[in-house]
């Protein structure tokens, strides 16, 4: 049975994904993401100093030391607080020359690792000085045409 958006079923009535989202509840992107970290500046160090980040001067006094960061077309948001043990869980920067960032890195002495393929891309990790870990990204194969955006 074909759907209204092609071949979904019909029963998922007027929606945009399988998984019945509706066209109200539609996600535009990343806006921001938030870790916390015992030493705000270290953070804001490693943020904008090593990893190249803004920071926003429009953070609202929540009453807790943090920071508002622009990291390309989305934010990072720190705030002073005991980091979650280390699950797995990470946040990914997406640059456009992963191997360059991983040099300058090296250079400024920063522990990270080689670049490994994942997907139509490449990806290494850092930890910040909180102990939270940043993926590094760089997309290099768009839908195996073997070109990047």
């Amino acid at each position: 049975m074909s759907g209204r958006y092609g071949d979904r079923p019909a029963e998922l009535g007027d929606t945009i994904s399988w998984t019945g989202q509706t066209r109200g509840m539609q996600p535009l992107a990343v806006h921001h993401v938030s870790v916390n970290v015992t030493d705000v500046d270290a953070a804001l160090a490693f943020y904008t100093d090593v990893l190249g980040g803004t920071v926003r001067g429009d953070r609202p006094d929540f009453g807790i030391s943090g920071a508002w960061i622009d990291m390309g077309a989305s934010q990072l948001h720190l705030i002073e607080a005991a980091p979650p043990p280390a699950l797995g869980q990470h946040f990914a920067l997406r640059v456009a020359d992963l191997d360059a960032a991983v040099a300058e890195l090296r250079a400024r002495d920063v522990p990270v690792g080689d670049p490994s393929p994942v997907g139509p891309g490449l990806q290494t990790f850092v930890v910040d000085p909180a102990g939270n870990t940043v993926e590094l990204y760089q997309l290099v194969d768009v839908a195996g045409t073997g070109t990047a955006p």
